[in-house]
């Protein structure tokens, strides 16, 4: 019924107005992040301008999502790293477990924080100097998951963006199908026209450097696997949903790879390094 009423007044959920006050929350993960990318100050006519506020001094629902302590309890992210290929790994079902909440910039910065000490990094010496072999790669995981949280779902309540790591993949779940209700895994995703379901959400997120309002998500994701030494095939991104729910799957490029016993290349940083 909240789907239809907002398609009825062609509008989305993250233009409506909230039940929050503007002076009740705090926005200082979006300060940092565009005093950064453009050297501006964020001033709080921007709040307004920006379709995050409204003059009466109350917030819209993207602004809620963006707000340090987001009010809106549905917007979490779950990040697990399994043992094995599935979600029953045998007498340690999970090696690593994490909850976050707060302004979605702080969900993209935990997230892809999980991910880079989840995983390893091979690499191999060359004449002049050395190869890195990454399981997965960080371009199409931050692709992945910005997407996921900017055009999830959020009338979804009880579910959040989930990353799980197994040993052979990376999957990004996110609450919500295709917003024209068509299936991605019957469509060439190099060709699926932009979309935005939360279109103040994305062109903050666009102003902040986080993503771009080309419809050009799905071939960042790909074309980031496309160069890695160890691509293949069998090792394609792919993408599946249905009414409920939108799945990114990125193969763990070093899974089932021939190499030698690994030696002790541990390095500093928050990936571990293994050298062939």
């Amino acid at each position: 019924m909240k789907r239809l009423v907002l398609r009825g007044k062609n509008t989305s959920y993250d233009s409506q107005n909230s039940t929050y006050k503007t002076e009740d929350c705090a926005f200082s993960k979006l300060r940092e992040r565009y005093k950064k990318w453009t050297g501006n100050s964020f001033d709080e006519k921007d709040l307004i301008s920006f379709g995050l506020a409204n003059e009466r001094g109350y917030l819209t629902n993207a602004g809620a999502l963006l707000a340090d302590e987001s009010p809106i309890r549905c917007s979490r992210l779950f990040c697990t790293r399994w043992n094995g290929l599935n979600k029953s790994g045998g007498t340690v079902d999970a090696f690593d477990d994490a909850e976050y909440e707060g302004s979605i910039i702080s969900l993209i910065e935990n997230g892809e924080a999980f991910i880079k000490r989840s995983c390893k990094v091979m690499w191999r010496k060359t004449a002049n100097s050395r190869e890195e072999m990454p399981e997965f790669v960080e371009r199409s995981y931050h692709e992945a998951l910005i997407n996921a949280l900017a055009h999830r779902d959020y009338l979804v309540n009880g579910s959040e963006v989930h990353i799980d790591i197994y040993d052979d993949r990376l999957e990004i779940y996110s609450p919500g199908g295709m917003p024209d209700g068509s299936l991605i895994q019957e469509r060439d995703p190099l060709t699926v026209p932009s979309t935005r379901r939360n279109p103040v959400l994305a062109d903050v997120l666009n102003r902040l450097g986080y993503m771009e309002r080309k419809g050009s998500g799905f071939g960042k994701i790909i074309s980031g696997y496309e160069f890695q030494i160890n691509y293949s095939s069998n090792k394609r991104p792919s993408f599946r949903s249905d009414r409920h729910q939108f799945t990114v799957v990125m193969p763990n490029l070093n899974y089932d790879v021939p190499r030698n016993v690994p030696q002790n290349g541990t390095q500093d940083g928050t990936q571990d390094k293994i050298t062939l």
